[in-house]
C-alpha cells in the first residue's frame, strides 16, 4: 500500500476497496479478446474518421482496415510485454 499513498491516496482504500490490486495473471485468451474488442471499436470510429476526411467509403475504410491491423499487433504485443513485467504489483 506504500505506493498508494506516494499518490497520497490514503490506506483505507487499500485492496479492499480498488478492484485489480490483487496479484492476479492475464492469459493470453484473455488479452486477444480484449484486443480484437477494441479494435473493432478502432476500426467503426477510424472507417467514420476516414470516410469524412476523403469522402470515399473505400478509401476510408481500407485506411481504417490498416490502422486497425498495425493497433492490433502493437497492442498484443504491449499487453504481452507489460504481462511478464512484475514492477508495481503486489503479492
Amino acid at each position: 500500500m506504500a505506493l498508494l499513498s506516494k499518490f497520497g491516496i490514503p490506506s483505507r482504500y487499500g485492496r479492499g476497496h480498488l478492484r485489480g490490486m490483487g496479484t492476479f495473471s492475464e492469459t493470453r485468451g484473455r488479452t486477444l479478446l480484449k484486443a480484437v474488442l477494441w479494435n473493432l471499436l478502432g476500426l467503426a470510429v477510424m472507417a467514420l474518421v476516414g470516410l469524412a476526411m476523403t469522402g470515399s467509403a473505400a478509401l476510408g475504410g481500407a485506411m481504417a482496415l490498416v490502422n486497425t491491423a498495425l493497433g492490433f499487433l502493437c497492442y498484443v504485443a504491449y499487453e504481452r510485454i507489460w504481462a511478464r513485467i512484475t514492477w508495481g504489483r503486489h503479492g
